[in-house]
């Protein structure tokens, strides 16, 4: 994770921190649009790592939102029942059709915008998405993060 923090310092971003080794990465950015910013990203992180990523950025605001729009809140007894699945783009009518057709009963999916809620109170290792069938089907870059993951995101 230190190389990639090197890589958005060098990028010019500024106070850039990582959390656990998975990509998360908050930063200082002067006010670029979204698409800039994902090009430049995953220019950098592609020739560091010789291979191309998506990538999906999200203002700090915006993880605020995500965790107080939590439509499960208060339905799951422990942060490993909940996910966020962070989109890079929103989801079309079709899509959200099939993931409501395809979710297998006893879990749970809420798309809002370009965030999809998971509530998997038999955990994430036996769920539809564990079993990495999930962002093939609906044929979306997405990334998947647990709820704790999410609120110290909110804490960078």
């Amino acid at each position: 994770m230190e190389e990639l923090r090197k890589t958005f310092e060098a990028l010019g971003f500024e106070n850039v921190v990582s959390y656990i080794n998975s990509g998360n990465i908050a930063f200082d950015a002067k006010k670029a649009s979204e698409p800039n910013l994902v090009r430049k990203i995953e220019s950098a992180v592609e020739k560091l790592i010789d291979k191309p990523v998506q990538v999906m950025v999200r203002e700090q605001s915006d993880i605020a939102q995500v965790i107080a729009n939590n439509p499960f809140d208060g339905r799951y007894q422990s942060h490993k029942e909940m996910h966020v699945l962070f989109l890079k783009s929103e989801l079309s009518v079709e899509q959200i059709s099939w993931l409501t057709e395809a979710t297998p009963s006893g879990e749970h999916f809420q798309v809002s915008g370009r965030e999809i809620y998971c509530h998997l109170p038999m955990g994430v290792a036996d769920s539809y998405l564990g079993r990495g069938q999930f962002e093939k089907k609906i044929k979306a870059a997405v990334t998947a993060r647990n709820w704790r993951t999410v609120e110290k995101l909110a804490q960078l």
